[in-house]
């Protein structure tokens, strides 16, 4: 007989194997996301345009917090995290600036 504790343990298993999955996913698409980004860097530095584009991160920021409400999560994590990628983008690009 299975107690609900063991039928527990087997479920968390089961979405902690998901989670791994999903965490494996995240990590190569952001790498995928930085090689494009680390082009557009190396594309703008031979060409003098500026690091960043406010124009190009406003219509992200709006586009990542519709996406959001279509997938139930939190518009506001999606605008921070995105956010967050953007300040790193920046980053890279003003480094092959120099």
């Amino acid at each position: 007989m299975t107690t609900d504790t063991e039928r527990a343990a087997t479920i968390l298993k089961g979405h902690r194997a998901s989670i791994d999955r999903l965490d494996a996913i995240l990590v190569y698409t952001l790498g995928e996301r930085f090689k494009h980004t680390q082009a557009v860097g190396r594309l703008k530095a031979e060409h003098d345009l500026p690091p960043s584009d406010p124009s190009r991160e406003a219509q992200q920021i709006a586009r990542l917090e519709s996406l959001a409400r279509d997938s139930d999560l939190d518009p506001e994590f999606a605008k921070k995290f995105l956010a967050f990628i953007i300040q790193e983008v920046i980053k890279h690009h003003e480094i092959h600036k120099s």
